[in-house]
């Protein structure tokens, strides 16, 4: 079932540590098929060295697991919660990477500070806040999902222009069009968040980078006149 959204899943989740982004079982990744309502998403716990393509756990969208051997990722509820608010995300990664935790646990947004952060996100990156003691009680995963959609509402964010989220005291979530795309924007969201970590050790006053450049250069590659890249 589902064999090459179990190949694509597994690849995505062995660019994590590849690309230095997560530490023995620190993260997860997974991917969606719009048809079926079906997600594929890595099992929980199990050493990235010994994963191979049919560990990937299938799921549906109410949770039930449909196939796989072993117990899927315990961020699972999450990431179902993402997927069924966010119509455009076909993949979904979640890490503990250093500088986006650092952010996460200092509980504030990655402002842009400048163009490499604008040609990916626009805007500021947000910090999702901390769940209550009610929320971690009740549902903790599907909570934390919850809060990440609550923000994205409240401020009124498109999600397809602000790939991912930090949670307070937690770690990044980013996402896209399927699940290459998903890492591509962890490893990304991880280097802009070191750069503003810099950034504020020059100087702690920094200003975030003038409104018509952030603009400019999303724009340029994601708006619909975009001529960044080979057409």
């Amino acid at each position: 079932m589902l064999e090459q959204l179990k190949q694509a899943v597994y690849e995505a989740n062995m660019e994590l540590p590849k690309r230095g982004l997560v530490t023995f079982t620190w993260g997860n990744v997974s991917g969606i098929d719009r048809d079926s309502r079906l997600v594929v998403i890595k099992p929980s716990g199990v050493a990235y060295e010994s994963l191979t393509p049919d560990d990937m756990v299938v799921i549906d969208l109410d949770g039930n697991q449909v196939e796989g051997m072993l117990s899927p990722s315990s961020d699972t509820k999450t990431h179902i919660e993402l997927y069924k608010a966010f119509p455009a995300l076909g993949g979904i990664v979640h890490t503990h990477s250093t500088y986006a935790v650092a952010w996460a646990q200092a509980g504030q947004d990655i402002p842009c500070y400048g163009t490499t952060h604008a040609d990916y996100f626009y805007g500021s990156i947000p910090c999702v806040r901390h769940l209550t003691d009610q929320e971690i009680d009740e549902d903790y995963e599907k909570n934390t999902g919850r809060a990440i959609v609550e923000t994205f509402q409240e401020r009124m964010i498109d999600p397809v222009h602000v790939p991912g989220a930090i949670c307070a005291s937690h770690g990044p979530f980013t996402w896209g069009r399927d699940a290459a795309q998903a890492v591509y924007h962890a490893v990304v969201l991880e280097e802009v968040a070191k750069m503003a970590i810099y950034t504020r050790e020059v100087d702690r006053k920094s200003f975030v980078a003038p409104q018509n450049m952030q603009d400019k250069h999303f724009m340029r590659k994601h708006g619909p006149n975009a001529y960044y890249g080979q057409k």
